[in-house]
């Protein structure tokens, strides 16, 4: 393990082109009493205020991403760090945010690798930079390759093999994956996992998830000519919801479960219009990236040693049990 890097003179956060993309999560403190205990510009060690990029691959406006926006929200204001996140969907585009991170001198950098090979160049590039990197939700299986200090996320193989197995024990015999974003390594891996453990029949629909009447127009067509699907896996709580929409519009005998949580998933489940969700704790995902690099500059720390993924989940979230969960979706963060 190479010992963390001292902290670095900076001159400046964001360049310009960044800024324009990123969005300042600072929050006055993690009490709501709104103080830190912390002197202006310094974190909790007393130094200069550690300064931290997280960079994904989200669309726009997408729930689940601010669920892992908030988690590092939270860590960053307990940590007394200065956090910016920024997104894009394009793979070029994320790997430009990640250059332009290493361009304005910050002390860690948490990025997802749902595109690997977009990114090893720009992740390679910071920490030749002696800036450390660590990864969160997508790449599990590139991680360690690319040399990445840690990950933080969902076994996204291992949850879509316990979602086959669940299907097995409600007597589905037909169930269509619905993959929103073509390429991402996590989701096919999801509905990998699903055929590999699955007893029945599984096909994999690819809809264009940035446009929901789209998703909804190609799922609805898809059960109207397979009347013998009787489950829709989908990848993404909002997915689920318009699933829901596209059974009934198709006049189909389908149920409904996903993958991830939020609050109107919730909702649904209660009313017995979805099955069950796969919870990855988005929030906790946020939450330990950016804690793991303040701790990692700190205290030299690196969970699971640098050789093994820390494991956000799979939790299933069904009828029978969430209720436990309901308050905490309520407030956002599940």
């Amino acid at each position: 393990m190479n010992p963390p890097p001292p902290p670095r003179a900076r001159s400046g956060f964001l360049s310009a082109a960044a800024v324009a993309s990123a969005v300042v999560l600072l929050l006055a403190g993690c009490s709501g009493s709104g103080d830190t205990g912390l002197a202006a510009g310094t974190d909790g060690a007393g130094t200069a205020r550690m300064k931290i990029a997280l960079l994904t691959h989200a669309g726009k406006d997408d729930a689940f991403w601010e669920l892992v926006r908030k988690g590092a929200a939270t860590a960053a204001a307990k940590d007394g760090v200065e956090l910016t996140y920024a997104n894009d969907s394009d793979p070029a585009g994320q790997a430009q945010l990640v250059r332009d991170a290493i361009g304005d001198h910050v002390d860690g950098i948490a990025v997802t690798l749902a595109k690997p090979a977009a990114m090893k160049a720009p992740v390679a590039a910071a920490l030749a930079a002696g800036i450390p990197v660590v990864g969160l939700n997508s790449g599990i299986d590139a991680w360690k390759s690319q040399g990445l200090l840690e990950y933080f996320g969902q076994d996204e193989s291992v949850a879509g093999a316990a979602v086959g197995n669940k299907l097995n024990g409600l007597g589905a015999k037909h169930a269509l994956c619905v993959i929103h974003e073509r390429g991402n390594v996590a989701l096919e891996a999801r509905c990998a996992g699903v055929k590999k453990t699955f007893g029945g029949e599984t096909e994999n629909l690819y809809v264009e998830g940035t446009d929901s009447d789209a998703v909804d127009a190609v799922l609805t067509a898809k059960l109207r000519q397979e009347p013998g699907i009787d489950e829709v896996v989908t990848l993404g709580a909002q997915f689920a919801l318009d699933a829901v929409g596209s059974v009934k519009a198709a006049g189909s005998r389908a149920h409904v479960a996903t993958f991830d949580l939020n609050n109107d998933l919730v909702k649904a489940i209660r009313a017995g219009n979805v099955q069950f969700a796969v919870d990855q704790q988005p929030y906790l995902q946020g939450y330990l990236a950016v804690d793991s690099l303040w701790l990692y500059r700190h205290n030299g720390n690196t969970s699971g040693g640098g050789v093994a993924p820390v494991l956000t989940g799979p939790a299933f979230v069904t009828r029978t049990n969430v209720a436990a969960v309901a308050k905490f979706a309520a407030a956002g963060t599940r």
